[in-house]
């Protein structure tokens, strides 16, 4: 049976399916953002459809874990965005 854990140095404790390194988000991101089938899912990311299935269904029964999931991934985006942006300081 799959099994979605979270082990804080994998994916900085991102939900995941158990034995991999795909997180949740990634498989909701891909079926549902990105309009790919699960059985492409699957086959993209190396993973059964039932694993597939099992992480859609954490994303649907864990809303604020997945709330928590994106505010960090967003707050990381914009703190990389930033730092792209800010000209190199001169050393001294």
């Amino acid at each position: 049976m799959t099994e979605i854990v979270r082990t804080e140095n994998v994916l900085s404790g991102d939900p995941r399916i158990k034995g991999t390194r795909v997180g949740v988000v990634h498989v909701h991101e891909l079926v549902v953002e990105g309009g790919c089938s699960p059985a492409d899912t699957a086959d993209q990311l190396g993973l059964s459809l039932a694993e597939v299935y099992t992480a859609l269904a954490y994303y649907h029964e864990n809303p604020e874990t997945v709330r928590e999931v994106r505010r960090r991934h967003t707050e990381a985006e914009e703190r990389l965005a930033e730092d792209a942006l800010e000209p190199p300081r001169a050393q001294q």
